[in-house]
């Protein structure tokens, strides 16, 4: 695995790089660690999770395009981590419910209208 420790570089994980990669980050951190200030429990990150994405809309309020391209990227990085994260504290492995999602959406019937 790779260890990301700072500064920017080019790396190419795939989801189970990048998750262990959040875990060892939060690790290094103590939020696992009992007492912790921000302990990691499936419910705590899934707050986390959608106060990130509601961060994400913020780049788009009274607007279509984003008000800042270069904070952008971070913010769907924070989304990313927590959903990575989230994943692994409920044992989800979500390389697969994603390709599953993506099987059952091809069968799918869309409308071809917008009602």
């Amino acid at each position: 695995m790779s260890t990301y420790s700072g500064g920017e570089r080019e790396i190419s994980m795939n989801i189970q790089e990048l998750t262990e990669a959040m875990h060892e980050f939060v690790t290094t951190k103590g939020w696992y660690q009992q007492g912790s200030a921000r302990p990691q429990t499936p419910r705590n990150i899934a707050i986390s999770l959608n106060l990130e994405a509601a961060e994400i809309l913020e780049h788009f309020q009274w607007g279509d395009s984003p008000r800042n391209l270069e904070d952008l990227p971070g913010e769907l990085a924070d989304v990313a981590l927590y959903l990575f994260q989230l994943a692994h504290l409920l044992n989800i492995n979500l390389e697969q419910a994603i390709l599953h999602t993506l099987d059952v959406n091809y069968g799918r019937q869309w409308d071809s209208e917008v009602k």
